[in-house]
């Protein structure tokens, strides 16, 4: 599914959400019913506008699982390691790979022998988009940001296996695994039977099942994030003047892609959720390059993200991970502020 390596912690963050969206509901409606009925317009509305651009990239997600594409994926990691890097990291950056077995898959390859690099650029560039994602993005950003996101996780799976490979020869890199029995559960874990390719899912009844399933998953997901968050937007619309934050993270402001990256993301909570939260970051002064760097870093080195990833790799992979997470993400908000 979409945001690949959050989606073990995505049932917590999307039931914090609709119970943050239900609490707050509950108030507004006792203490303001009118705002309440604008916000509830304001929510409608947006998804009514990102419905058309939204609905395709669910469907192209849920089909590529059912086609088998998404089960077949380790075998971008055979080969040459400049060519596994490389197609790892694009591999990741556009194909919503089974959610369930992100880090099974992920422990997987490395109890397997397979080198940390290609891992670590698949692992680094795939929470950043999807399909679906990429569609929900150009619905609330616009296509210039969904397309510039999506270079931005190529790039940084790129960057990361890069830097990982100069490292291939440390103990550490080559047992880059924990002992223990997380790592023993998720080694052993899979999405079910791996399916054989085939596109024609309309004439096989499991692969009907496995489209229906995905589509209905993905589907909640996105109206579970997308509800609250644009309640939220229309929140900080309310409360905050034009141009409040371009003190803070606007675009003569020195730190703002640093602040975005170091202070946003950890409490970064799904990037569904995120895009509507950053539009109206951005109608209010924040600066195109920080609102790339807070999202790209948000898919990455959340506190969800790491505390599913911390359980899995020894310390130092570990630590190397969030480096070049951290400095990937500042790079690609630095360089997208450039362009626009």
């Amino acid at each position: 599914m979409s945001d690949h390596s959050q989606t073990a912690r995505r049932p917590v963050a999307a039931k914090l959400l609709l119970g943050l969206a239900v609490l707050g509901g509950l108030i507004l409606l006792l203490l303001w019913p009118k705002f309440l009925l604008e916000m509830a317009e304001f929510v409608v509305w947006g998804l009514v506008v990102v419905a058309p651009i939204v609905i395709p990239g669910i469907v192209l997600a849920a089909w590529i699982m059912a086609s088998g594409a998404g089960s077949h994926i380790a075998g971008v990691f055979e080969g040459r390691i400049v060519y596994s890097i490389f197609a790892a990291s694009a591999i990741g950056a556009i194909t919503p790979v089974c959610g369930v077995t992100v880090l099974p898959l992920m422990a997987g390859l490395l109890a397997a022998g397979v080198p940390l690099a290609p891992v670590m650029a698949f692992w680094l560039s795939s929470p950043v988009t999807d399909p679906a994602m990429l569609a929900t993005t150009a619905a609330t950003l616009g296509v210039g940001f969904a397309v510039g996101k999506t270079v931005a996780a190529f790039g940084l799976g790129l960057w990361g296996g890069a830097i990982t490979s100069l490292f291939a020869r440390r103990d550490w890199a080559i047992t880059s695994l924990r002992s223990n029995r997380i790592v023993g559960n998720l080694s052993q874990r899979n999405c079910g039977t791996a399916l054989t390719f085939d596109p024609r899912i309309w004439k096989d009844r499991q692969r009907r099942g496995i489209f229906r399933e995905n589509f209905a998953a993905t589907t909640r997901l996105i109206l579970i994030c997308l509800i609250p968050a644009f309640a939220a937007e229309y929140a900080l619309n309310a409360v905050l003047q034009p141009d409040a934050l371009s003190a803070y993270v606007g675009s003569d402001v020195w730190w703002a892609i640093p602040f975005a990256v170091f202070v946003g993301a950890p409490a970064y909570l799904d990037g569904y959720a995120a895009l509507p939260l950053t539009r109206g970051l951005m109608d209010h002064g924040m600066s195109s390059g920080a609102a790339m760097a807070f999202l790209v870093s948000g898919g990455v080195v959340s506190i969800w993200g790491a505390m599913a990833i911390f359980p899995v790799l020894r310390l130092k992979p570990f630590l190397l991970y969030l480096a070049l997470a951290l400095s990937g993400s500042l790079a690609a908000g630095y360089v997208f502020g450039w362009l626009n």
